[in-house]
């Protein structure tokens, strides 16, 4: 593919400063054929599953990286110009390559097969993990993905499990432990309770309420006394669940603010961030037994594990903090997010 990225840049020759293609990604020929094809930034946004801006912003870098307008911008969509033409045959044939190379290795990949268990924590399991579950186990129709989903993890060491994804980290040294990402905290609430009660401070909470989650490792009645350099929290709580879907629908329905991962606004989840000065993150740990990555289905299981943590594709998951209302534009066309879709929860029951 490289190969034929550099017949394209072949055409480019009658130019003194030949382009980096190093700075050249598949996502940004990607987005090119798009709007070559489309005729407008937006459609090729809507085409792509992702922001106007997000086209505009890599179509410009593309530009600049290859010292070439490719489109015209007028004011009832685009035009791409004749030296982009060029440049979009050598694209179409790139395109045409990885459909190949993606069949050929899908004919290969039929021989993944049995089944296999991941213990995850209830809240990454059904908000994060099984969503994109659906498509990899399309991808490996005969894989059977036993997802056992709560906030304490199966022995893997014991093999009641062939992975577990939790917050803590083992220290055994006959599993291999890799840190994946970091899950980043955030209070959220309903805009109705914030219509009602208005957005606390972190020195005033008057009379406001929060949903809280406890488990045997999750202390979220202290974590909040903690960052608010309180003795207790006790006297602010509505309530407290150890289930995840019940902290998210408690915290939908207006019950009281309550912390939610950031990325419940990039998915389109019917609340909003409370901006009160406290924020907190938690370390998301991949455990296995180190024989298990020996057969084919489970090696696929890790990568396919690992890319849908990859803060790279899904920004919320860098260690950096990024506040919820930005990560929706941070993403690139590679994450696939449906944002006309909610599927971060069941909506709730209407009485």
């Amino acid at each position: 593919m490289q190969t034929i990225l550099h017949r394209g840049a072949a055409i480019l020759e009658h130019s003194k400063n030949i382009p980096n293609l190093n700075n050249v990604s598949w996502d940004d020929i990607r987005i090119f054929l798009a709007c070559s094809k489309e005729t407008s930034f937006r459609k090729a946004a809507v085409k792509l599953n992702t922001s106007s801006s997000t086209v505009v912003r890599r179509i410009n870098h593309l530009e600049e990286t290859l010292n070439l307008r490719l489109f015209e911008r007028l004011p009832e969509g685009i035009i791409i110009t004749d030296e982009a033409l060029l440049i979009k045959e050598s694209a179409e044939l790139m395109e045409k390559s990885l459909v190949d190379l993606l069949h050929n290795r899908s004919q290969k990949d039929e021989d993944i097969e049995g089944e296999v268990c991941i213990s995850i924590t209830e809240g990454l399991g059904i908000y994060w993990l099984i969503p994109r579950l659906v498509d990899f186990q399309k991808l490996y129709p005969n894989l059977v993905i036993n997802v056992k989903c709560a906030m304490e993890s199966l022995d893997v060491l014991r093999l009641e499990s062939d992975f577990a994804i939790h917050y803590q980290e083992s220290k055994n040294p006959d599993l291999i432990v890799t840190r994946l990402a970091s899950l980043h905290v955030y209070p959220f609430a309903s805009e109705d309770y914030i219509k009602k009660h208005g957005i606390p401070t972190s020195d005033d909470l008057g009379t406001h309420k929060f949903v809280i989650m406890e488990t045997e490792s999750i202390k979220e009645e202290e974590i909040y006394a903690q960052l608010l350099g309180l003795d207790s929290f006790k006297k602010y709580v509505g309530i407290k669940t150890n289930n995840s879907p019940g902290l998210f629908y408690a915290i939908e329905r207006g019950a009281g603010i309550g912390a939610l991962p950031t990325y419940a606004l990039a998915l389109n989840a019917p609340v909003i961030p409370v901006d009160m000065g406290i924020k907190s993150s938690l370390d998301i740990w991949l455990t296995y037994h180190s024989g298990v990555k020996k057969t084919p289905r489970n090696a696929k299981t890790i990568e396919w594990i690992k890319s849908i943590f990859n803060p790279k594709i899904y920004p919320w998951f860098a260690d950096e903090f990024i506040h919820p209302t930005k990560l929706a534009e941070l993403l690139p066309p590679e994450a696939q997010i449906n944002k006309n879709n909610n599927y971060f929860t069941v909506t709730p029951f209407n009485h």
